[in-house]
C-alpha cells in the first residue's frame, strides 16, 4: 500500500488491485503521474478534484481519507 498526504488528505494506492485502467492518469494528469515519481502528486489539483477522480477507480485501487483538524 502506497500513502500520499498533503494537509487536507491521504490518498491511498493499492498497487495489487490495480487493473491498470488508467483513468486517473488520462482525466487528472497533473494528479496521477505515470512517468514521475512519486507518482501522485496532491498539490497538482483540488482536493475537491482528487475526491472526484480518486471515486472513479473502476477497481478500488485508490481510496482518500479527508483529514480533520484538530481544535
Amino acid at each position: 500500500m502506497n500513502v500520499f498526504s498533503n494537509s487536507n488528505i491521504t490518498v491511498t494506492y493499492d498497487p495489487c488491485t490495480c487493473t491498470n485502467a488508467e483513468r486517473c492518469a488520462k482525466e487528472l494528469s497533473n494528479v496521477f503521474r505515470q512517468s514521475v515519481i512519486p507518482w501522485i502528486d496532491l498539490e497538482g489539483a483540488s482536493t475537491k478534484k482528487i475526491i472526484k477522480q480518486v471515486k472513479k477507480c473502476p477497481s478500488g485501487a485508490l481510496q482518500f481519507y479527508i483529514k480533520q483538524e484538530v481544535a
